[in-house]
């Protein structure tokens, strides 16, 4: 392996690494309690584990997909939507009320958290459009093709 292809690698999963393995490892250790956050949201416990189940498959499924390479502008795509997802409906600092009234309140830490999500998924639409100017054409052209990012 070449030195770019090594540093390919850690980058890419230095980018999942939060969902995979760990998010998806506390989901999967610590279900009932995943269970009750997602039910926050999703108030049937049934739709509450549905949606859960989804995670697991962005967080292990798509995740593997990016750092192995494969569909991996796709996987990236869905992660990143991921992100703004999980930021709108777990990090919602605006419903707190006390976000310019303490500033070490629960609506700051939401903040901060909202935009580390956001950031996140910026992150990964870069993986979609690259650095090297082809922008999102390629991804156009064939959305779940690979990037080749270790060579090929």
């Amino acid at each position: 392996m070449t030195t770019a292809a090594i540093a390919a690698l850690v980058v890419r999963y230095g980018i999942v690494m939060l969902f995979l393995p760990f998010s998806a490892f506390d989901k999967i250790f610590s279900f009932d309690h995943a269970v009750k956050q997602a039910q926050q949201v999703f108030s049937p416990r049934s739709l509450a584990i549905a949606v859960l189940m989804v995670g697991l498959f962005v967080e292990i499924v798509c995740c593997a997909a990016i750092v192995i390479g494969v569909a991996d502008r796709a996987a990236a795509f869905v992660v990143a939507g991921y992100c703004a997802v999980t930021a709108l409906l777990y990090k919602q600092f605006w419903k707190q009320g006390d976000f310019f009234a303490d500033p070490g309140g629960k609506g700051r830490t939401l903040f901060w958290d909202f935009l580390k999500n956001l950031s996140l998924g910026a992150g990964f639409l870069l993986l979609i459009v690259g650095t090297d100017g082809s922008g999102l054409q390629p991804f156009l052209d064939a959305p779940f093709a690979s990037s080749h990012p270790y060579g090929r």
